[in-house]
């Protein structure tokens, strides 16, 4: 049971996570000036406080079960001693320490959205990708040692902050596609124009995730396959190459059919199937992108090597 609720708070953690760095960062890159100002475009201060107090629960619960199941304590008072140990001995604890400051500095910058719209953002992502790249020190890179276990960890970074900005830039778009929002055609205007500016966003994602995701791979379980597809591990990392590739043909399709059809029925006058029509196609890629954080988030709790005959 506890194994699951590990599991539980690491998927908790990832998409939070990813949701603060992609969707400040999204702010930066698709929208303007007073366009980045919380209530404009994209409820920006309801949305990034509720991951930064969210992401502090999910971390202390996150600490709290972890140094359970590694001590054998359930009381409260007994954890104390062995909580000190983690936070202040180890790699781990540090980087939990850095995550909760992280985070207390983006609930800092989302107040500021108000008065220096731009900045709080740029600072909210900034602190969201470094709490985000935090989490790189709970997964496979930590059991890697010498210059192998920093070339692990830098790909590992990469990876999470490329999937969090494609997360985040999501739920940004979920956001400004929900069916409330696409009443006039100054709102489905400004949907089509963030659609096109995150074209070469999305290409550099696409690329920084793929090659990343290689790379992870071999530093994990080497250049081999036979092994790997018969065990829970395998199985997981098949279901989640699948699940990514059926990200890219929605991407593909958002990319090349749906937002120009968007386009062309802004010009028509007559955009609600088309704005419909994207708005489900986003959904659906989001809904994989959850999907694919909760297999990263199991897959991190196992061992290619400890889970070869599973299956």
């Amino acid at each position: 049971m506890s194994e699951w609720i590990s599991i539980a708070l690491r998927f908790g953690l990832y998409v939070d996570l990813m949701v603060l760095f992609g969707v400040g960062l999204f702010g930066l890159y698709s929208l303007e000036r007073q366009q980045r100002t919380s209530g404009e475009v994209l409820p920006f201060r309801p949305v990034l406080a509720a991951t930064v107090i969210l992401g502090v629960l999910l971390s202390i619960l996150g600490m709290l079960m972890m140094v359970s199941t590694m001590s054998g304590e359930s009381d409260i008072t007994e954890l104390r001693p062995h909580i000190e140990m983690m936070v202040f001995e180890t790699d781990a604890g540090m980087a939990w320490v850095v995550r909760l400051v992280a985070l207390l500095v983006a609930g800092g910058a989302v107040a500021l959205n108000p008065r220096a719209p731009a900045i709080s953002l740029l600072l909210a992502s900034a602190a969201g990708g470094i709490a985000l790249a935090s989490l790189a020190w709970s997964g496979h890179g930590a059991m890697d040692e010498g210059s192998r276990r920093y070339w692990h960890f830098a790909v590992d970074i990469l990876h999470l902050l490329a999937a969090g900005a494609w997360v985040g830039a999501l739920a940004a778009f979920a956001l400004l596609a929900r069916i409330n929002a696409l009443q006039t055609a100054k709102r489905i205007r400004l949907l089509a124009r963030a659609v096109t500016r995150f074209e070469r966003i999305g290409a550099l994602i696409v690329v920084v995730i793929s090659v990343t995701g290689v790379v992870n791979y071999l530093f994990i379980v080497g250049p081999k396959l036979d092994e790997l597809l018969f065990s829970t591990y395998g199985v997981l990392l098949l279901i989640k190459v699948a699940l990514f590739a059926g990200m890219l043909v929605l991407a593909a399709l958002n990319r090349f059919h749906l937002g120009p059809f968007l386009e062309r029925s802004l010009r028509q006058g007559e955009y609600v199937v088309a704005a419909n029509a994207l708005r489900r196609s986003m959904v659906v890629e989001l809904s994989l992108a959850v999907l694919i954080a909760g297999l990263v988030a199991w897959l991190g709790t196992l061992s290619p090597e400890m889970e070869g005959a599973d299956l």
